[in-house]
């Protein structure tokens, strides 16, 4: 683990795209769904996905990441931008079949997504370099476009997601925020590749093992 995610949280954004709410069939939701990973959910870098033994049926979700730079707590949404400078791309690993049993009892996410391994982190780049209202990125698996997203399609803008999240948890340096899926969510297989571009840059690549 490097050293730059040590003691750092992983605050995740569920249901922000609505066409991923329809294809999982979910209701949307009123205000940002939100959970947490923990930092040993991080693949390490250069390392493969291994597929956990306790899931068939584990689901890639590319997401559009922020990097927080400094301290911030009950943040208005009007200074939510300054807390943040770059932007990344990463997978939040779902395992659906573990999930499904959770929702089904009422219990909480955390076997399905908060698992080792969980929690891809690719490059970031400076933020000045996007249109962040007008963001388009995508996950290729094995070359093959299959996530084809743009935050002009989010419930809540990135701004709107620092502003909510800090309401309840005091925003430090290097915290993660994780800011929903698009449609197109599948299942990996062994061997796929998994490509993740953010306009025209390459955040990660990673190998299912």
């Amino acid at each position: 683990m490097t050293s730059c995610f040590y003691r750092m949280k992983i605050i995740c954004i569920g249901r922000n795209y609505a066409k991923h709410i329809e294809e999982l069939a979910n209701e949307k939701p009123e205000n940002p769904v939100v959970f947490l990973k923990p930092d040993s959910a991080i693949l390490p870098k250069k390392m493969p996905f291994f597929i956990p033994p306790f899931s068939n049926d584990v689901h890639y979700e590319v997401e559009v990441l922020v990097k927080i730079n400094k301290v911030g707590k009950h943040i208005s949404p009007k200074f939510a931008h300054k807390y943040y400078d770059t932007i990344g791309l990463g997978i939040d690993f779902t395992a659906r079949d573990v999930q499904a049993k959770c929702k089904e009892k009422g219990l909480p996410w955390e076997k399905a997504k908060a698992f080792d391994g969980s929690a891809i982190v690719g490059e970031f780049f400076p933020k000045e370099e996007f249109d962040l209202e007008n963001l388009s990125f995508q996950l290729q698996k094995n070359e093959e476009v299959v996530q084809d997203g743009n935050t002009s399609n989010m419930l809540w803008k990135i701004d709107e997601l620092i502003s909510y999240v800090s309401q309840y948890f005091t925003l430090k340096k290097g915290d993660l925020i994780f800011t929903g899926t698009p449609a197109g969510v599948g299942k990996v297989e062994e061997n796929d590749i998994l490509t993740g571009v953010i306009e025209s840059k390459q955040a990660f690549q990673i190998k299912v093992k």
